[in-house]
């Protein structure tokens, strides 16, 4: 790495490192007064309050990366044209797609580290965080399970048992409910194709019952339909809607590479798509801040009073925009990768018309 790229990207770090400090301060002050009187009337003390927030800082540093990365490059080349060392640079020879290289490498670094986070760090963090929200804060407690696309839940009398449904309100397919003794006999087995849940009664189609008689034979009765009693619902079964954000990339990537008629298959590229996209939002957003900032330095001066807010601005219209095109996404408007990045090509492409432009 060149003088001038090592230069560069220092700058660029530390300014980043200035950025991201103070406002994951300023947000981690905002949210202890917010949360800390519901810690306190659960029973639970500060200690607990304080802990909670720092299990958070994964999750700031997710969020607040793509603005940061904006306002970093834009400080670092503000300061850099305040003290003239760009117009040196640019006096030298040297182009602005040169000069702004070494940044652009930068965030790429920083967004790549972000996704590192993401797959090894949020995951765990946020589901202990989750857990003393939810559990120990609010008092919910959510049971059922997910694994490899069935959904499990130990209800009062036995075991629940059922394919991921796209739907929670819809029927349940290749239901079970099974029971078991003190000796951990198979008491019964109860099977069907489909499980409907309506005004607290069940109704099972095509399966079949298996009881277990008390000399330890056990009885299978076949039948079309069933209605019966259980003390659980399906409202009951299913993860939390916070489950699907400690999801590492990972997992979501094998579930969106699986076979066609997989269960949640869309919702994991739908996720997956979301959550990296978002990412790497800072990218495009600083593609399109610095020739911003280099024309209102043209007609403005060199103070970063103006170029700051506009950045702002800028950053708060393309997540504004990127939302609406996630929230067409998921309600299968437009596919899930054209959602989730046309943002970053539209954003991107401009940003490097007019970078060209300077150098022209």
């Amino acid at each position: 790495m060149k003088l001038l790229d090592r230069y560069l990207f220092g700058q660029f770090t530390r300014n980043l490192g200035l950025v991201l400090g103070g406002l994951m301060a300023i947000y981690l002050l905002i949210d202890f007064f917010e949360r800390v009187d519901n810690f306190l009337d659960a029973g639970l003390g500060i200690g607990m309050a304080i802990s909670y927030l720092l299990l958070k800082i994964p999750l700031i540093f997710e969020q607040l990366i793509p603005v940061c990365l904006l306002l970093a490059g834009i400080i670092t080349l503000g300061v850099l044209n305040r003290q003239h060392e760009l117009m040196a640079l640019k006096s030298g020879g040297l182009s602005m797609r040169r000069i702004i290289g070494p940044l652009l490498l930068a965030a790429l670094f920083f967004s790549g580290l972000a996704l590192a986070a993401s797959q090894w760090v949020l995951p765990p963090t946020l589901t202990e965080t989750n857990r003393i929200w939810y559990e120990e804060v609010r008092q919910r407690t959510y049971e059922g399970i997910e694994r490899n696309g069935r959904i499990y839940f130990r209800g009062i009398e036995g075991i629940y048992s059922f394919d991921q449904p796209e739907d929670q309100t819809g029927d349940l397919r290749d239901f079970s409910f099974t029971t078991w003794d003190r000796q951990y006999h198979l008491s019964q087995l109860l099977t069907a194709e489909t499980a409907r849940w309506a005004e607290g009664t069940w109704t099972l189609l095509d399966g079949q019952n298996k009881v277990r008689n008390d000399e330890g034979k056990y009885r299978t009765t076949a039948f079309t339909r069933m209605e019966i009693q259980l003390p659980e619902h399906p409202e009951e079964f299913f993860q939390p809607p916070y489950a699907s954000t400690e999801i590492p990339p990972s997992v979501l990537l094998a579930r969106a590479m699986a076979p066609a008629d997989s269960p949640r298959r869309h919702e994991a590229r739908l996720e997956l798509h979301k959550k990296v996209s978002y990412i790497f939002l800072g990218l495009p957003l600083l593609l399109v801040g610095i020739p911003l900032l280099l024309v209102m330095h043209q007609g403005r001066g060199r103070d970063l009073a103006l170029a700051i807010p506009a950045s702002c601005i800028m950053a708060f219209i393309a997540w504004g925009l990127w939302s609406i095109s996630q929230a067409l996404a998921g309600a299968g408007h437009l596919p899930p990768g054209l959602a989730a990045w046309l943002i970053h090509l539209l954003t991107g492409a401009f940003g490097f018309y007019f970078i060209l432009r300077q150098d022209a």
